[in-house]
């Protein structure tokens, strides 16, 4: 467990020479901001008068800018269209300067993209245009021949799952990825969605939140009901063979388990502008901190800090290192 400041600084330091692979549904993250100040008369809602557009990494790519920002390689695997929004989203990792050689795209499939229109800072809607289907046999094959290839060829520390249900995370994906990274010990994550939940077995670390334990077990549970949530984790655990298991909670805070039990962490005190992108941050640093070999706890304090930080700035946002340090540094001191 982490007792002083030097091993909290020693800590992001390494992070530096960390080669993280990230497998899963990338998208654009778009974003409409403007100011509401009329109803509109053709039907009652209000009129945003736009002032600002950005386009942004979401999905699995903005799990891989958080890698980046702390300082870490971050290699993205991933099947996309080849149409206009798939060109705009290679143009924006470029940008971002993040390695493009792990990225398909393909005619056959569509490139997804999350509109959100704000106003004060407010999320008002949200329009998604993409299809969810599972990418062809054909295409999955060269997708698993093209993630062997980068596991063969760079040093890799960690592989994250980071499934948005888009399609490109199958079973078949996971059991041959998973099968040749425990062939070579590399440390397995995974941020599940419902449809591929109880595919992930033989895995390092397992982070749903509530509602995607709590679908993916098909059991009502009561946040605040840890026993029953551990319960449900022991099982998991047991029968899938995963080593740790952490629910985010929301503003229960967060739940993690391995062999040795639970514990459970109270939520950061936060100024919330928006929830959106919160799980990629906490995936992002468990990912490294695992890589680290830090403990358990460890893994779920500073992962817990990362995702109440982005969540004060509004849109989908990576995690500032400097400013992460230094709450960590003032958690750890207290």
């Amino acid at each position: 467990m982490i007792k002083n400041i030097d091993q909290i600084k020693q800590l992001f330091e390494s992070f530096n020479n960390k080669t993280i692979l990230v497998i899963g549904d990338i998208m654009i993250d778009s974003y409409m901001t403007g100011k509401v100040d009329r109803i509109s008369p053709e039907a009652p809602i209000p009129i945003v008068s736009v002032k600002h557009k950005e386009d942004r990494l979401g999905g699995a790519a903005n799990v891989a800018l958080n890698i980046k920002s702390l300082g870490a390689k971050a290699i993205i695997c991933s099947v996309i269209g080849k149409d206009k929004a798939g060109n705009l989203l290679m143009d924006i990792i470029s940008k971002r300067e993040l390695p493009q050689h792990g990225i398909i795209q393909n005619e056959d499939c569509v490139t997804t993209i999350k509109t959100r229109i704000l106003s004060n800072n407010q999320q008002l809607i949200r329009i998604d245009e993409e299809l969810t289907l599972p990418i062809p046999e054909i295409i999955e094959n060269d997708f698993i021949d093209s993630i062997n290839k980068i596991i063969k060829s760079e040093n890799i520390d960690a592989i994250i799952f980071q499934d948005y249900d888009k399609g490109n995370i199958t079973p078949v994906v996971i059991d041959e990825i998973t099968e040749k990274a425990n062939e070579l010990k590399i440390p397995i994550l995974a941020d599940p969605k419902k449809r591929n939940f109880n595919r992930y077995k033989n895995i390092s670390f397992f982070k749903p939140n509530f509602k995607e334990l709590s679908e993916g077990v098909n059991i009502n549970l009561e946040k605040y009901d840890f026993p029953g949530i551990y319960s449900v984790v022991k099982r998991i655990q047991k029968e899938r063979f995963i080593e740790t298991v952490m629910v985010t909670l929301s503003e229960a805070g967060v739940f993690i388990a391995d062999k040795n039990g639970y514990k459970t962490l109270p939520a950061e005190v936060r100024d919330i502008a928006d929830v959106s992108g919160a799980g990629d941050t906490v995936i992002s640093l468990a990912g490294l901190c695992l890589s680290a070999g830090l403990k358990t706890i460890d893994i779920a304090a500073i992962s817990n800090i990362a995702g109440g930080l982005v969540c004060e700035k509004p849109g989908v946002v990576p995690v500032d290192k400097e400013q992460l340090l230094i709450e960590c540094i003032e958690a750890y001191t207290e």
